[in-house]
């Protein structure tokens, strides 16, 4: 078997009797902390992002460490010693195989971030949906065990 064979999946998913796995872009970028959430209030005015049935899904990591030294042609000019900025975070977020929308969103943290060379990425992935089985006495799903995140 040829290993591109195995990448068509990422273009026309698969099917298990619980869950589909579909094709999505996912698109990350970083930001510092106390830009995030006005980035994807931003993002959200023209951008559902739908999972199942909500809206409004992204992921936020835990804050890190960027690195990176300034070159020539920067607006503050090519530095020496390599910077590192705390508080930086990555926002993960994925959207049906739409450019309209998927350049939208790019022009978005473009004008809304604070650099002015966002580290943005964008890639294939497939995602998964529920086939809509009636599971509702599970064990393991969150509203039949003790507890509630939304409490704590």
């Amino acid at each position: 078997m040829n290993p591109m064979d195995s990448l068509d999946i990422f273009s026309t998913g698969f099917e298990i009797p619980a869950i589909k796995m579909v094709p999505y872009w996912r698109i990350r970028f970083l930001a510092p902390e106390d830009e995030i959430d006005r980035l994807f209030d931003e993002i959200i005015k023209f951008a559902p992002l739908i999972y199942g049935k909500t809206d409004r899904n992204a992921i936020r990591a835990a804050p890190c460490h960027e690195y990176y030294r300034p070159m020539d042609g920067t607006p503050t000019g090519a530095e020496e010693a390599t910077r590192k900025r705390p508080g930086i975070v990555e926002m993960s977020l994925s959207i049906p195989p739409d450019r309209q929308q998927l350049e939208r969103i790019i022009d978005t943290i473009y004008q809304y971030h604070s650099y002015y060379e966002p580290p943005i990425s964008v890639e294939p992935i497939l995602r998964s949906e529920t086939r809509g089985l009636d599971d509702s006495d599970n064990p393991n799903r969150w509203w039949n065990r003790d507890g509630d995140w939304k409490n704590d």
